[in-house]
């Protein structure tokens, strides 16, 4: 079989542990940067109804273009 025929080289395995701990490093700081977007959205989104509900209720002015 061709493939069993190919010789693919591969990084010695104390490489391979390098570049495993990078990606989890770059991982984990990835997945914090994505809870730290999600938490200020909530918190955008939560202003916004906040602002909305003022603006009706009459507790804050709009001014008209």
């Amino acid at each position: 079989n061709i493939v069993y025929d190919l010789n693919i080289p591969l990084p010695s395995l104390n490489e391979q542990k390098q570049i495993t701990n990078f990606i989890y490093s770059k991982t984990a700081k990835i997945d914090s940067l994505i809870s730290k977007i999600q938490s200020q959205i909530s918190k955008l989104q939560e202003f916004r109804e906040s602002l909305i509900s003022s603006a009706v209720t009459g507790k804050i002015k709009v001014a008209q273009a």
